[in-house]
């Protein structure tokens, strides 16, 4: 019974008291003190506290105090109170825990498993802004990227790819490609959308860091405004 009322809220001490209090009826400190086995100091605090819960209340009676226990319904109010008070500031409380997660929400993604999920990611988006080395993708990935290229097309997501390196990139449906010349060529890309800005190394251990961040995106977005107006048809 005591576990229970703790998890209710009691203090260890509040529980042994309130249970000892609806045994007895109505009691003095002393006697709750020699019941519980709590020490007469701590069972005054712990009465205090549940008075103020509403949980108990006391009667004098030839100059001396007895306490009672409320009915042990009032538990049920007191949780229920709780829980109204709880539910009107859950809403603002998610409302800040989420900006602060956009804020700071920064993600690390190792080997092929770990770019797949980067590019699904981007299948939500409207549109992507990617500097890439050329075929750097199919190279790592040559069969996902035909599905992601598929998958993005049927979503009419529109895609801005910039091809360092030199080389040409083939034209694909609702893309615009241009080009950096060889001594830009990279083996890291940079793939921006919506809030979000993904930084891709390739290679033998691909990797992938994801930053969810408003004005992170928004300056690499800018940097590859730069680039494009830079970069060649």
């Amino acid at each position: 019974m005591y576990e229970e009322l703790m998890s209710a809220g009691f203090t260890k001490a509040e529980a042994r008291i309130y249970a000892a209090l609806v045994e007895l009826g109505k009691a003095q400190a002393g006697a709750l003190s020699r019941k519980t086995g709590i020490h007469r100091r701590n069972v005054y605090d712990a009465l205090e506290r549940l008075i103020e819960k509403g949980l108990a209340s006391f009667i004098r009676e030839n100059n001396k105090r007895y306490y009672m226990a409320s009915d042990p319904k009032k538990i049920i109010d007191s949780i229920d109170a709780k829980k109204e008070a709880l539910l009107s500031v859950i809403p603002l409380l998610e409302q800040k825990f989420n900006a602060v997660k956009q804020k700071q929400e920064t993600l690390f993604f190792k080997g092929v498993e770990g770019l797949k999920s980067v590019f699904d990611d981007q299948l939500n988006s409207k549109e992507i802004l990617a500097i890439s080395p050329a075929y750097a993708a199919k190279a790592v990935l040559p069969y996902y990227m035909k599905h992601y290229s598929n998958a993005r097309i049927k979503k009419k997501i529109r895609l801005k790819m910039i091809y360092t390196g030199g080389i040409r990139g083939k034209q694909m449906p609702l893309c615009e490609i241009r080009h950096l010349p060889k001594q830009y060529e990279s083996p890291v890309s940079l793939n921006i959308y919506g809030d979000k800005a993904a930084i891709i190394v390739w290679g033998i251990e691909p990797a992938a860091i994801l930053i969810a961040n408003k004005e992170v995106a928004k300056a690499f977005r800018n940097y590859f405004e730069l680039m494009w107006k830079t970069a060649r048809k």
